[in-house]
């Protein structure tokens, strides 16, 4: 995809919002096959696909992004992987049920919930998929940027 032709509207990225879905589409099915790099990042590429396309986000989710977002660029890969494993476990019905939330990455800041979100970044779903097939060579350093970008343009928006 160029810079040419039509925008998303949600991320600004390039290829429209249909070509933003066609790759998160296949970002998924990377991550679903557990392999190295897509699968251990999976939370990190759903947070931020969805706060970069916040129409299809599920509502609520946002401080919980917010914060897997900060503690995955605080603490790194493999912390995160071991949290999200836990929240993932407590997310059963053998345990009731209990949904993962920001509690479960601490040490981000307030979530800002801007009136209207961020309709541009620095980086986007395009980006980190390099012309659609998300190379594993340099993807985990996609991802850093991808999620750094996400919660700068959201900490722009206030408070």
């Amino acid at each position: 995809m160029t810079g040419d032709g039509p925008r998303c509207d949600d991320c600004g990225g390039p290829g429209g919002a249909e070509w933003c879905a066609a790759l998160f589409g296949e970002l998924l099915t990377l991550d679903y096959s557990r392999r190295e790099p897509w699968g251990p990042l999976h939370a990190v590429s759903v947070a931020c696909y969805h706060f970069q396309h916040p129409s299809r986000a599920v509502s609520g989710s946002g401080p919980f992004y917010w914060s897997l977002l900060h503690f995955y660029l605080r603490e790194g890969r493999d912390p995160l992987i071991a949290v999200t494993q836990r929240a993932r476990r407590y997310n059963t019905h053998r345990t009731g049920g209990r949904k993962p939330g920001p509690d479960d990455f601490p040490g981000a800041p307030p979530f800002p919930s801007p009136a209207a979100p961020p309709a541009v970044y620095d980086t986007t779903i395009a980006d980190v998929a390099v012309g659609g097939d998300f190379p594993a060579e340099g993807f985990e350093d996609r991802v850093r940027s991808w999620a750094t970008a996400t919660l700068s343009a959201w900490a722009a928006t206030g408070p």
